[in-house]
């Protein structure tokens, strides 16, 4: 009998160390075999003396050398077998493994993120489970369980777009069950069970008061059956009575008790101002009977927009102010409000739900944190007494829901070639751990194309940014002379934000031959307060400019065609793609998610938090009443000239379904190809796994009738009036 052959024959202990070495680096080594002394002491001669004494230290070595070997061998044995000349084909046709099932079936929305001690928790949105958001639980041992069943669904609606929904202590969790809008309890041992009783009240970004045995949370108050009262109430863990410690301001945000319970820190702010523009930072003394005592404003205003404010382990209040004209770190110190780190970058972003976070402290008092700048995010690490500030070098150019443990950080980052996950990095040797990611499956190189970032001109002398993505298949090319179709992307908010990281929907327009241009139009956060400020009285004109002017940029530049140039946006990107459609001849076709076509109607049909938001963007209403009317797409379809797809949630309560019906109306009395697509059960953003495959499909279609080529994938036929 033939003996097999040992496949470490011939491979010495310091070449196989020195290859691992060379391929994972020591961070990611030590981590991986869990061997302290390879982030501690990196060298390979005092690992090879530890390795040559510890027998099991080796076997974890030659293990680990084993499985590399084996994963180089089929990448190698892959990349031979993807290697094919590319076929001629026009754009738009190519087939492509990134499916609108893929999409649909194998991502997850991550959400909010905590910490405690060394348990890490997240809420996990799955389409799969008609949008069910799970609280999920990884243990210091690394095992990842459930921790609410269905149909339990982590939800806050407060402000409607929620946040905040979860927090938790040593002895017990607490979170906001979506069905009936009330504070659940959860326990080791134990099922969940509902704290509070209140129908028709709403509760969000819960804080423990251990010392008092009670939670302190925001509360909508929705049974008046006028504008819902906002209010911060404490909740009795003993029977879910609740006391209101705060009233009289539109909007309240993100309750803080201090490490010691003596001291309460919130935010609030009034109409017509969104967080963004100007909250108040309060600090009060918290009674023994559990009032607040004297509350004094330490900072903000209306010109002035502060976020998050949180407590260092000494019990200082520390938060983020944009007064600079950026969104810095701050700290209360005394009666003084002293400055951290002074710098051109982003420490805080748009509050458009609750329980937000950039920054917390370690062990050591550090000031863990992320910034903003260029369109990407940097990991950094603040020494608040000496000042020294160091930036961590990480991979990552998106991180969001910064929580910060006593060595180690937990963020939702994303890099330019792989999905957004939950990430856990180890302080003191950088090494990080995947988690949890939005995908199940990877996409293949061959298909990723990954952002560019440009400036570029527009008016006024102005520059505005944005990402592009060219086509990219290496099983296809397009037509020789042929430059291929451009979709054009306004984002959300409209005050909000894109980026470079990977966005497995962009792979699917990508890799079937469409470029991408994703704007961060005049008026996104991330580049300053002046740049956010760029769209007041002017929404619905410099968006719409700055879409267009990044179209023309890459069309002088070559990349694109511009006989083939569409636009796509969701909710307010939605508004900027009807009025680029409605008052320009530029774009070929459009397609709107949820998107606003009737400013007047928003301005009087839509949820108290953007109630007033048109106020700035627009101006006040219906005192400007002209502009409203003016800047409506739905009062213009006599100028259109372009098809369009609507798609729209029938449960929508930021943008009413009845503004996705009226334009569908308008544009099809006009004789124009325009198709609308209704989903029932569906809420502003879709969540379910069947919508989100059925929208994919259908406007990669409705592109197809509308560009004239046949898309490679078997698609449900949509109905597209005046199709001719």
């Amino acid at each position: 009998m033939t003996q097999a052959k040992n496949p470490l024959h011939g491979v010495t202990l310091e070449a196989m160390l020195t290859e691992l070495v060379d391929h994972f680096g020591w961070p990611d080594l030590g981590a991986r075999i869990n061997i302290n002394s390879f982030t501690v002491d990196p060298s390979i001669a005092s690992s090879l003396k530890f390795l040559r004494k510890t027998p099991w230290a080796r076997e974890k070595v030659e293990s680990l050398y084993l499985f590399m070997r084996r994963e180089q061998a089929r990448s190698k044995a892959q990349a031979q077998r993807d290697h094919v000349e590319p076929v001629a084909a026009p754009f738009g046709s190519w087939a492509s493994p990134v499916t609108a099932e893929l999409i649909a079936g194998a991502s997850i929305r991550l959400g909010q993120i905590g910490v405690l001690g060394t348990d890490i928790f997240w809420s996990e949105g799955r389409p799969q489970e008609q949008g069910r958001n799970v609280l999920v639980w990884r243990s210091d041992d690394r095992r990842i369980a459930d921790l609410t069943p269905a149909p339990l669904n982590v939800r806050s609606r407060v402000h409607e777009y929620g946040g905040g929904a979860f927090t938790l202590g040593p002895k017990a969790g607490f979170f906001v069950n979506d069905a009936d809008q009330q504070i659940w309890r959860i326990r080791a041992g134990e099922a969940p069970h509902a704290l509070t009783a209140m129908p028709g009240m709403r509760h969000a970004d819960i804080d423990i008061d251990a010392t008092r045995k009670r939670l302190i949370c925001v509360r909508e108050d929705h049974t008046s059956g006028g504008e819902a009262v906002t209010t911060l109430v404490a909740v009795s863990l003993s029977n879910g009575a609740q006391q209101v410690l705060a009233s009289g301001h539109d909007f309240f945000s993100t309750p803080r008790v201090s490490p010691d319970g003596r001291q309460l820190a919130w935010l609030s702010w009034d109409h017509p101002n969104m967080p963004w523009d100007g909250t108040t930072l309060w600090l009060a003394e918290l009674r023994a009977d559990g009032a607040l005592g004297t509350a004094r404003a330490v900072a903000g205003g209306p010109d002035e927009s502060i976020f998050q404010p949180s407590w260092s382990p000494q019990g200082e209040l520390h938060f983020v102010s944009d007064r600079s004209g950026w969104w810095n770190l701050y700290r209360l110190r005394g009666d003084a409000v002293q400055p951290l780190h002074p710098m051109d970058a982003e420490f805080g972003q748009p509050q458009w739900a609750f329980g937000m976070s950039s920054y917390g402290f370690d062990g050591r008092g550090r000031i863990v944190c992320t910034f903003a700048q260029h369109g990407r995010s940097t990991l950094a690490v603040l020494e608040p007494e000496t000042g020294r500030f160091e930036p961590l070098d990480t991979p990552f150019c998106a991180i969001q829901e910064l929580q910060v443990g006593a060595d180690f950080v937990v963020f939702l980052g994303a890099i330019e070639t792989a999905a957004e996950a939950v990430i856990r990095l180890d302080l003191a040797s950088g090494a990080h751990e995947v988690l949890r990611s939005t995908t199940r499956h990877g996409v293949a190189p061959g298909f990723v194309s990954t952002a560019e970032a440009i400036s570029f001109p527009t008016e006024h002398g102005r520059s505005a940014h944005a990402f592009f993505y060219a086509p990219l298949n290496h099983h296809f090319r397009g037509p020789d002379g042929e430059r291929p179709p451009l979709i054009v992307i306004g984002h959300g908010g409209p005050t909000g934000s894109t980026n470079a990281a990977f966005k497995l929907i962009f792979q699917y327009w990508t890799s079937r031959g469409f470029a991408i241009v994703d704007v961060n139009y005049g008026g996104s956060s991330g580049y300053g307060r002046a740049y956010r400020e760029r769209l007041n009285g002017e929404w619905g004109v410099v968006d719409v400019i700055d879409v267009i002017n990044a179209a023309r940029f890459l069309v002088e530049r070559g990349d694109v065609d511009a006989d083939r140039v569409v636009i796509r946006g969701a909710s307010a990107g939605g508004y900027t793609t009807l009025s680029a459609l409605t008052f320009h001849r530029f774009f070929r076709a459009g397609a709107s998610h949820y998107g606003v076509g009737d400013l007047e109607a928003l301005a009087r049909d839509t949820h108290k938090f953007e109630s007033r938001y048109l106020d700035k963007l627009v101006g006040p209403y219906p005192a400007q009443q002209a502009t409203y009317r003016e800047r409506s797409p739905v009062h213009h379809t006599d100028a259109l000239a372009s098809p369009m797809i609507l798609f729209q949630g029938a449960e929508d309560k930021a943008v009413p379904p009845d503004q996705a019906e009226a334009m569908f109306e308008a544009v099809r009395a006009k004789g124009l190809p325009v198709a609308y697509l209704l989903f029932e059960g569906e809420q502003h953003g879709f969540r379910r796994a069947a919508t989100i495959r059925r929208v994919l499909e259908a406007e990669l279609y409705f592109y197809g009738k509308v560009l004239g080529f046949a898309p490679a994938d078997a698609i449900e036929p949509v109905t597209i009036e005046n199709l001719g």
